[in-house]
């Protein structure tokens, strides 16, 4: 499955490239992210609970960054377990340019496989979930870049 899609972001590109790269952040906008550890060199260990259709599960999975050209573009790849749930495997290609008026266009490209229990929900059922989810992401994003005392 792929998803691509970009967002205008009222902030400035290190502004919100730190933002990507905070563990306080990123824990902060993914939707059922109970635990997130690390830094941007070393990668990042998460816990994230979700429910896609009748499957509910727990995962906990790693995520690391390359390809880093900073403050304008880094790969994210990722891999999680959610035990008889299945698996969640895939990566992401984030780029920042700049927008009018001091804003920030994000584009991302989101390449994802499942397996196990979640692969038997069917592609229509994921993809919607994947969009729900990669919008919820972005809305809390921008949020938090928008007025920094919301996260948490």
């Amino acid at each position: 499955m792929e998803l691509t899609g970009t967002r205008t972001i009222a902030a400035d590109r290190t502004t919100i490239w730190a933002h990507l790269n905070s563990a306080e952040t990123l824990m902060a906008c993914i939707p059922g992210c109970e635990q997130l550890i690390g830094n941007p060199e070393d990668g990042f260990d998460a816990v994230v609970k979700q429910k896609v259709g009748p499957v509910k599960a727990t995962f906990k999975g790693r995520v690391t960054l390359s390809d880093i050209d900073e403050p304008s573009s880094y790969r994210l790849s990722g891999e999680g377990k959610g035990g008889v749930a299945g698996f969640a495997k895939g990566g992401a290609f984030v780029t920042l340019t700049d927008a009018e008026d001091g804003n920030t266009q994000l584009s991302y490209e989101v390449e994802a496989r499942v397996g196990g229990k979640l692969a038997q929900l069917g592609s229509r059922i994921i993809r919607g979930f994947a969009r729900k989810m990669t919008d919820r992401f972005f809305e809390r994003f921008q949020e938090v870049v928008a007025d920094p005392a919301k996260d948490a």
